[in-house]
């Protein structure tokens, strides 16, 4: 499934979450469910700002995989998975625990399909005992 799918998917099942993009690695928004270019690159700055902040003042050494910033207005929630992140803004007081899932959910469906291992054709495979 494409990050365009897996986050309209998103907004169908999490009535906290108003609007979220997918960022690649390489800073690229895929898939984001705000009409304006402007305004997704705004969320996906303010996440990656959140996230990498919090990190750098926090995380001393290790990996933050997770962020999360209450506002009156709403919230911000941050989910990196290797080197894709997720960003979601969502309604008031929305319950982290099922935001942060929805947001892993959505994260993992958006993922590109693994290539499948392929065994060479005619090959017989010697296990450790038959040897």
């Amino acid at each position: 499934m494409d990050a365009a799918s897996a986050l309209a998917d998103l907004l169908e099942i999490s009535s906290h979450v108003d609007a979220a993009v997918v960022v690649e690695g390489d800073g690229t928004v895929a898939g984001p469910t705000i009409a304006s270019e402007a305004g997704s690159d705004r969320l996906a700055r303010a996440g990656l700002g959140l996230i990498d902040g919090a990190a750098e003042r926090l995380a001393r050494g290790r990996t933050l995989t997770q962020a999360e910033a209450a506002l009156r207005e709403g919230g911000l929630f941050v989910l990196r998975d290797g080197t894709r992140t997720i960003v979601a803004r969502t309604r008031p007081k929305a319950p982290s625990l099922l935001v942060f899932h929805d947001l892993r959910t959505c994260l993992q469906a958006a993922a590109p399909p693994k290539p499948k291992r392929r065994r060479a054709a005619g090959k017989k495979v010697q296990h450790a005992a038959d040897a």
